[in-house]
């Protein structure tokens, strides 16, 4: 079930000081539409199970692994029995890893692997989430960094088969694509470090060595959403870390984050997270920090 609730948003609820959840879920339980701050890996190990992401929907098989970035809005349609993994895990962990955050939006709206398709690397993969799961419900020592070590691994290999191209494409590519690839990367590793600043489209055609017609066509292209989308994002990522602390009002947050009026935060930010800034800072003030048993982590 989905523990916390408000509107469209789905509050997650980890561990204490383990910023990942993991659920052995069996239930035959319909989850609305919602979306949440944490990033999403679903695994059906028995029966099928249906994801709607956007207006995409997947029906998936046991071993096919659907990957959801953070504030994807998904429905789920459950079968009458059946048991899959849903692990979510807060997005912050893994952010300040060199190169992770632009690869990782390479994965968006949401990224399938599909085991049939991608056998090699979805039998790699479904290691990977078993092993994170004994990990998780395991008493080991040194249970959370193995965990994230496996979550790390899980990422890189999704990573590298993206940009490559084998999970999104039978399409062979070549030498251009991958020199394009690098290009675009550079520029987000660029928007990540200066998104609070006033970037202009022409700087950043100059640096990946575009016109400015070429840039903007080729970013979409690419990454799978305009250079405005992915700047917006990303301010609005840096805002949500901002409006956690109490003492900085949303006007200040407004402007630490790279927007040039409160009208226009106010209004990206509720396009993106369905909710406004005033809304969204007690939501996540009253989050719940709690230890968990094993028999409460079934979703």
């Amino acid at each position: 079930m989905i523990e916390i609730l408000n509107g469209a948003r789905e509050t997650v609820s980890y561990r204490e000081h383990f910023g990942i959840r993991l659920y052995l879920n069996r239930e035959a339980e319909n989850y609305p539409v919602h979306w949440h701050t944490a990033a999403e890996i679903i695994m059906p190990l028995e029966n099928r199970y249906t994801v709607i992401v956007n207006d995409t929907t997947y029906v998936l098989e046991p071993g096919d692994i659907l990957i959801l970035p953070p504030g994807e809005l998904h429905e789920i349609v459950a079968p009458e029995d059946g048991k899959r993994i849903i692990l979510q895990f807060d997005f912050s962990l893994l952010y300040h890893l060199k190169g992770f955050d632009s690869a990782f939006h390479l994965l968006r709206p949401s990224c399938l692997i599909a085991g049939k398709r991608h056998q090699e690397l979805s039998r790699s993969l479904q290691q990977l989430l078993l092993d994170l799961k004994d990990e998780y419900f395991g008493n080991s020592l040194l249970k959370e960094p193995a965990a994230y070590a496996l979550l790390i691994q899980f990422f890189v290999l999704i990573g590298r088969n993206v940009i490559n191209g084998e999970a999104r494409s039978h399409k062979t590519k070549g030498p251009k694509y991958h020199k394009n690839i690098d290009k675009f990367l550079k520029v987000c590793n660029y928007m990540n470090e200066h998104c609070t600043e006033d970037i202009q489209v022409e700087e950043l055609a100059e640096l990946a060595g575009f016109s400015k017609f070429h840039f903007t066509r080729l970013f979409k292209e690419f990454i799978g959403m305009s250079y405005y989308d992915y700047l917006n994002q990303h301010r609005i990522m840096h805002a949500e870390r901002l409006l956690i602390d109490p003492n900085i009002s949303v006007t200040e947050v407004a402007m630490r984050s790279g927007f040039g009026s409160l009208a226009t935060f106010n209004r990206v930010f509720k396009a993106y997270k369905k909710c406004t800034p005033t809304q969204y800072k007690p939501l996540y003030n009253s989050r719940p920090h709690r230890n968990a048993s094993t028999h409460e982590l079934e979703r």
